[in-house]
C-alpha cells in the first residue's frame, strides 16, 4: 500500500507542476456544461430531470481526457518500462496510478459541482449526492485506468480509450445519474439504496478484478 501511495503522490505532484490533464479537462467540462445549459435551460424542474445527466456527461468526457494521460506521459518518456522493471507488485502499480487519477478527478469535480449548482440553481450540499459522486467516480476511474493501460500502446489511443471504456462504464454512469437525480430531488436515503447498491457492486468487482487484469495486460504488451 505504501508503494501505491508513493506512485499516486508522484502522479499528483507531476500534474500540479504541469497542469496538463486537469486544466484541459476542466475547460472541456465547462464548455460541455455551458452548451447543455443553453440547450436545456437547466433551471427549476428541468435541473432535477436533465441536470444529473448533464453533470455526468461532463464528468465522463472530462474524466476520459484525464485518464488518457495516466500512462501516456511515462510511455513516451520511457518511464513506464522502468517502473515495471522495479521490484514492485504490478497490482500496487495499478492501485497507485488509479489512486492518482481518482484524486485528480475528484479535484476536477470540486470545481464542476459548484459550477453545476450555479448554472442549475440547485443545492449540492447533500450527503447523498457526495456519496453518489464518490462511488460513481471510483468505479469510473478504476476501470478507466485499466483501459488507459490497454490503449497506451495504440497509435489511436485517443479513440481506443472511449471505445473500450464507455460500454463497460455505462452501468456505473447510469446508476450515478439515477442516484444524483434522487439526491437533487431531496429523496430519502431509502430511495438512494438501489443506485448506491449497484455502484457498490461495480466498485467491488472493478477493484477486485482490475489489478489482476492489469498484470495480464502488461504481460501481453511485453512490458
Amino acid at each position: 500500500m505504501t508503494q501505491a501511495l508513493a506512485i499516486a503522490a508522484k502522479d499528483v505532484r507531476s500534474e500540479i507542476r504541469s497542469r496538463e490533464a486537469v486544466s484541459g479537462s476542466l475547460v472541456f467540462a465547462l464548455l460541455v456544461m455551458i452548451i447543455f445549459n443553453f440547450a436545456f435551460d437547466l433551471e427549476g424542474e428541468m435541473a432535477e430531470v436533465a441536470g444529473p445527466g448533464v453533470l455526468w456527461v461532463a464528468i465522463a468526457l472530462a474524466g476520459m481526457m484525464g485518464l488518457g494521460h495516466v500512462f501516456a506521459k511515462e510511455r513516451e518518456q520511457g518511464g513506464l518500462q522502468g517502473l515495471l522493471l522495479t521490484p514492485i507488485d504490478r497490482g500496487a502499480i495499478f492501485l497507485g496510478k488509479m489512486t492518482g487519477a481518482l484524486l485528480l478527478t475528484l479535484a476536477l469535480e470540486a470545481f464542476l459541482l459548484p459550477l453545476f449548482a450555479l448554472f442549475s440553481n440547485v443545492s449540492i450540499l447533500s450527503p447523498g449526492l457526495m456519496v453518489v459522486v464518490l462511488m460513481g467516480t471510483l468505479g469510473f476511474v478504476t476501470v478507466g485506468t485499466l483501459f488507459s493501460a490497454m490503449a497506451v500502446t495504440s497509435r489511436s489511443r485517443e479513440l481506443m480509450l472511449p471505445l473500450l471504456l464507455l460500454p463497460v462504464a455505462t452501468p456505473v454512469l447510469l446508476a450515478a445519474v439515477e442516484g444524483t437525480r434522487f439526491a437533487l430531488q431531496g429523496e430519502p436515503w431509502s430511495e438512494l439504496v438501489p443506485p448506491l447498491t449497484m455502484l457498490a457492486a461495480f466498485d467491488v468487482v472493478f477493484l477486485g478484478l482490475c489489478p489482476f487484469l492489469f498484470e495480464y495486460v502488461m504481460e501481453e504488451m511485453g512490458a
